[in-house]
Parts: C-alpha cells; sequence; structure tokens
C-alpha cells in the first residue's frame, strides 16, 4: 500500500501533508510512504528528515504518485496535478469545494476517490481529524500576533516613571475556534477584550474566557442557533441593529479581529468604509476572512493595506500556514487519524467502508462520479435536491469538536 506525498504547488502553502512522526504511524500499518523532494522544507522538515523516518524520497511529483493507493495533501490537487493521480486512487486533503465545482468534477474524471476534511462531521470520534479547528485554532493566535506587530504600541497596561500606558483594545468579531483562541492570546498579552457573535451560546464562552460580550439580544437573537448548534444565517433588520451597535463600538477600538464564515458563501461584511473611517490613526484590522472576500470592505487578499486616515487592514492569505511547523504538524496527525479507519490493520490494506458517517460525510467523488449530496445534484442527469450549505457550528473552549 503505496501513500504518496506530493509538494504543494497552489499559491504559496508552507504546509505539508505528513511529518516524520506520521510516516512512522503510517509505516506501523503497513504502508510504504513516498514524499516528493523539498515537500517539507517550508515547513521546516528536510528529505533527511522524512528518510530518517522511513519515507523514500521522489525526485519529481509524478514519481511519487506512480501506483499510490492513497495520496495525501494539503491543498485540492491542481489541474496540471490531476493527470498524475492513478485512478482509483484515494486522494485525501482540504477540497475547497464550494466555487470551483469544475475541479471536483475533473476529479471525479480523473476516477479518483476524493475527500475534503473539511467536512469532517462534529462527531466525538471525529475531534482529532478536525482539520478545520486545528488550523483555525492557529489562526486565531497568529491574527494577534499579526495585529500586535502592526500597532507598534503595547498591549498591556504599564506603569512606570515616566507615566501609565493604557492597555490596548481588541475587539474579536466571531467566535469560533479562531476567535476564541484570538480572545485567549489577546487577554494572555494583556488587552481589554471584547467580542461578538450572533450565537448566543458563544456568550458564555466569551465570558468565561475573561472578555465581554457584545451583541444586540432581541428574540431573534436567541433563535440564532440550530439545534445542531449552527448559525442561522440573520435577517437584514437584525444585521443593521447589530452594525449600529458595532459601528459606535469599532471607533474606540485599537485592534479588531474578524474570522466570521460561512462555508460555500461569501463572507459577511462586517466592517463598512464608514467604520474604518471611524478608527484612529494607528488602529490595526486583521481580517481572517480575506480569501472569501473578507469581513472588512476595505480589505485587500495578501495585503497590509494602510487607509487615508492611517488604519492598517492586514490580509494575509493562508494565516495558518504562517506558522508552517505548528500547522503542518497538527494537519498530518488530523490526516493520520481520517486515514487510519480506512485501513484493515490485520490485513494491512484498504477497506473503505463507505457506509462510515466519516467517509459519507467528506467523500466528494467516487468512481468516475461526484458523490456528495452539495455538489451531486449540479452534475448528475437527473435533479437531486441538494443538502442544506453547512455553516459554522458553535465553537466551545478548548477539547471539543467545533470549526472555526
Amino acid at each position: 500500500m503505496r501513500i504518496a506525498v506530493p509538494a504543494e504547488t497552489q499559491g504559496a502553502e508552507t504546509r505539508v501533508a505528513v511529518t516524520p512522526e506520521t510516516v512512522r504511524k503510517f509505516m506501523s500499518l503497513g504502508a510504504e510512504i513516498v514524499v516528493e523532494s523539498g515537500a517539507g522544507l517550508a515547513s521546516g522538515i528536510s528529505d533527511a528528515d522524512y528518510q530518517a523516518a522511513g519515507a523514500t524520497i521522489a525526485a519529481t511529483a509524478t514519481e511519487a504518485l506512480a501506483g499510490a493507493a492513497i495520496v495525501l495533501k494539503v491543498r485540492r490537487p491542481a489541474e496540471v496535478e490531476i493527470a498524475d493521480l492513478p485512478k482509483g486512487a484515494l486522494v485525501v486533503g482540504i477540497m475547497d469545494p464550494y466555487g470551483n465545482e469544475a475541479a471536483v468534477e475533473a476529479l471525479s474524471k480523473a476516477g479518483v476517490a476524493a475527500f475534503a476534511m473539511e467536512f469532517m462531521p462534529r462527531i466525538t470520534r471525529a475531534q482529532v481529524m478536525d482539520v478545520l479547528s486545528s488550523q483555525a485554532n492557529l489562526a486565531g493566535y497568529r491574527a494577534v500576533i499579526d495585529g500586535a506587530a502592526e500597532y507598534g504600541r503595547a498591549l498591556p497596561m504599564m506603569m512606570t516613571a515616566a507615566g501609565t500606558v493604557p492597555a490596548a483594545r481588541i475587539f474579536i468579531m466571531g467566535v469560533g475556534v479562531a476567535g476564541l483562541q484570538a480572545i485567549a492570546t489577546a487577554r494572555r498579552m494583556g488587552a481589554i477584550v471584547t467580542a461578538t457573535d450572533v450565537r448566543p451560546a458563544t456568550k458564555e464562552q466569551v465570558e468565561s474566557l475573561g472578555a465581554k460580550f457584545l451583541a444586540v439580544e432581541d428574540d431573534e437573537f436567541k433563535q440564532a442557533q440550530t439545534a445542531g448548534g449552527y448559525a442561522k444565517e440573520m435577517s437584514k433588520e437584525y444585521q443593521a441593529k447589530q452594525a449600529e451597535l458595532t459601528a459606535s463600538h469599532i471607533a474606540k477600538q485599537d485592534i479588531v479581529v474578524t474570522t466570521a464564515l460561512i462555508p460555500g458563501r461569501p463572507a459577511p461584511k462586517l466592517i463598512s468604509a464608514a467604520m474604518v473611517e471611524s478608527m484612529k490613526a494607528g488602529s490595526v484590522i486583521v481580517d481572517l476572512a480575506v480569501e472569501r472576500g473578507g469581513n472588512c470592505e476595505l480589505a485587500k487578499p495578501g495585503e497590509v493595506f494602510v487607509t487615508d486616515n492611517g488604519v492598517r487592514i492586514v490580509g494575509h492569505l493562508n494565516v495558518p500556514g504562517r506558522l508552517a511547523a505548528t500547522a503542518s504538524q497538527l494537519y498530518a496527525k488530523n490526516l493520520f487519524a481520517f486515514v487510519e479507519t480506512l485501513i484493515d490493520k490485520s490485513t494491512k490494506a484498504l477497506a473503505v467502508n463507505w457506509d462510515d458517517e466519516l467517509v459519507k460525510a467528506t467523500a466528494l467523488t467516487k468512481d468516475g462520479a461526484v458523490i456528495h449530496p452539495n455538489f451531486a445534484a449540479k452534475t448528475a442527469p437527473a435533479p437531486v435536491e441538494p443538502a442544506p450549505t453547512p455553516v459554522e457550528p458553535v465553537a466551545v473552549v478548548e477539547g471539543s469538536t467545533t470549526n472555526g
């Protein structure tokens, strides 16, 4: 059973799908691991490190993929990579299928079984496989670090002989895993922290971390959560009331971190140009949703943009990848935990149970067809009612199964 790990080719991806630790774990299941040369360098893992763990190094992606039963990726294979994927192979990674239906169709035509790790269900046995939580946790931490670096002032209150330095005010918009980690990080750094979210359950979580919760707590707010813990899309009226409340609050903040994302939809606009104009010179906005259009109207993907009134808007792409070594360590463990369930430990061979809820939730393609209910309706001959688009579930404190 050959497991291939080609180098990432899309964008400036710094993460890698296996580490020496998971190479050894895969080998204990009877797998042969082949890693493309240089695949781990951006994460601080050399070819020699992989070889010491027992992996074979291939000079090219084509060589690595030849005869592979499983292909492990961080991002969905690019168009030029799909031709080299062995027919019948399992391709596991973050597939980002929404808005990329043509790429999903291309994977189906290649005859591979593609699995989207970001669709992992929020159940107890899948906690260790939750890539969105592991990566969002790091993004929330890094967002505060990046915000503090751009702010250029101290965050905690400091009492000195020369005078008192007031604590910085940090506002977190969106309290999923990323938001909760951002709150915890900002509090540890000594800032005065407030946070907002449309889900009632997040109020207690925010306050448990020592921050103050800010929201329009009307009847709609009390019903803004499904029985399964998912956020509902709020009415235009509620959004207007919430925007009015946050507008006056944002004007007083030193750093604002936005984390709101709804899978399959553009990022909701939380900060208007007018709100940015109300902020003080030197203030910072860190937009973690910039890859999906951004929560801030003025955010620019891949840039730190300085407005005319001196507000710095941080739009870094792939924020978990800014902590590549740690992100790869966690992501590789997520992948191993899932792939392990697809292997029969007694025969040391692939044994995919297509009725397993983990497989059914994550499988995008199989046997030349798109099979995931959210996408199959767009490619199948007969119309099929698509499943509801999932939105960000309620995040809870560290150690739980949530999305960020």
